[in-house]
């Protein structure tokens, strides 16, 4: 799966590096930046996380657009429902 997302994209290519490194405790201070490597790479896949759950800007607009969708007689339609018939409705009402 090709991500479209850069951001995702660069994360996901950090991660790769964090994994291919190999620690070589018998130099100074690779113990620091090996306890740093893994902090870093699940902050990576957290945030790697979040942002391929999060809905696009696009999803978001074409979500509120749709909610806004008015029917032939120009009276509004909610999210999935058919539009109301205002005579139907009255003889619903009257029954």
């Amino acid at each position: 799966m090709k991500d479209r997302d850069p951001i995702v994209f660069a994360l996901r290519e950090l991660v790769d590096a964090l994994d291919r490194r190999e620690a070589h405790l018998e130099r100074l201070g690779e113990a620091r930046i090996a306890r740093e490597s893994v902090a870093l790479r699940l902050e990576a896949m957290t945030r790697i996380q979040d942002l391929s759950a999060a809905p696009c800007d696009r999803d978001t607009r074409e979500a509120e657009r749709s909610a806004s969708v008015m029917a032939d007689d120009g009276g509004p339609i909610g999210n999935n429902q058919e539009p109301i018939n205002v005579a139907t409705a009255r003889r619903a009402l009257k029954a």
